[in-house]
């Protein structure tokens, strides 16, 4: 081979090298935090997880190739929200997806500078997370779960499918979910449909079945649970003890009516998890939070437990039927 044409082979393949080297080097691993409110064994948070992944995924994180997910899953309630969020804290993520009004609070008390996505706050603005919902201003944004409003329909639900109800209990745990915003905008909407909304803050299994148990001694009664970790995580014993009273119910969150409830009219979680992967994405790219505007519920869905509506002695309204985007029979 002549000397000149050597010389040119090495060079080309030289030049080559730090490309190809740089090809061969794996990908930068960043750390995503995820802190939700219930247990990790919960059926419907493994759902709403993978659903978060898969739209990562979607985007170009793999677990294990440019990403790494550090879980906590705090169901014992409020009080476990510093401990669970002080170590999430101790290991840096670059971004961090929260679950709810009260693990928000909790990452916001210790941390200005990581940035947060939430999923399941009804009222970002009130709760003090951000200043709008075009312009978060801050290190927090993502996707709200329940417009105010929502109350009014819950209300209407029950009146339609019980035409006697004379009262609603509103139970949820103010120590986890905007309870007051609830129960305001139930209070706005009770005189055009003659109903009295009874407040019943919980904040364990003892409180919800002294709370129930209790309004239950009055006729005509109905319940409303907006979403709350707190009462998801019973929701075994408060559809049982609906069941028992004979009271209908509507719900906030599908897993209720799966689990033997009556009726729900909600936002798709697993697709609101799903919603959040692009915020995750658009930040670990380099986004700031401060300019990624809040997204709102635009989608809402129905489901009607028939058989229980018949243990309660309930006919379901054709009107609610059709509307039905799930019947069990």
């Amino acid at each position: 081979m002549k000397r000149r044409k050597f010389i040119t082979l090495i060079g080309g393949a030289a030049a080559s090298w730090p490309l190809a080297a740089r090809a061969q080097q794996p990908e930068r691993m960043r750390r995503i935090g995820v802190l939700v409110r219930l247990a990790e064994s919960d059926p419907e948070m493994q759902l709403w997880l993978t659903a978060f992944r898969q739209g990562l995924e979607k985007l170009g994180w793999s677990e294990g190739r440019n990403v790494h997910f550090d879980y906590r899953f705090h169901p014992a309630g409020a009080e476990q929200d510093e401990a669970s969020t002080k170590e999430l804290l101790a290991l840096r993520p670059d971004v961090i997806l929260a679950e709810g009004t009260s693990t928000v609070a909790a990452l916001k008390r210790q941390t200005r500078a990581i940035p947060i996505v939430f999923v399941a706050v009804s009222d970002p603005i009130g709760s003090g997370f951000i200043a709008s919902l075009a312009r978060p201003g801050g290190n927090i944004t993502g996707v709200m779960q329940y417009e105010a409003s929502i109350t009014g329909k819950w209300l209407a639900m029950l009146k339609e499918i019980a035409p006697r109800l004379e009262r609603a209990a509103l139970v949820a745990n103010p120590k986890v979910t905007a309870y007051d915003y609830f129960l305001r905008a139930a209070e706005v909407t009770t005189s055009s449909l003659a109903i009295e909304v009874v407040p019943s803050p919980v904040e364990n299994a003892s409180d919800m079945e002294h709370a129930i148990e209790s309004f239950a001694l009055a006729p005509n009664g109905g319940l409303i649970f907006p979403p709350d970790a707190t009462t998801t995580s019973q929701r075994h014993l408060i559809v049982a003890l609906a069941a028992r009273h004979r009271l209908p119910a509507v719900y906030a969150i599908r897993a209720f009516v799966g689990a033997g409830g009556l009726m729900c009219y909600t936002t798709n979680r697993s697709e609101m998890y799903r919603q959040t992967a692009p915020y995750v994405d658009r930040i670990l790219r380099g986004a700031n939070p401060a300019e990624l505007p809040v997204q709102a519920p635009t989608k809402y869905e129905t489901a009607i437990n028939l058989k229980t509506a018949k243990a309660l002695g309930l006919a379901v309204p054709p009107g609610l039927l059709v509307a039905a985007d799930e019947v069990i029979e």
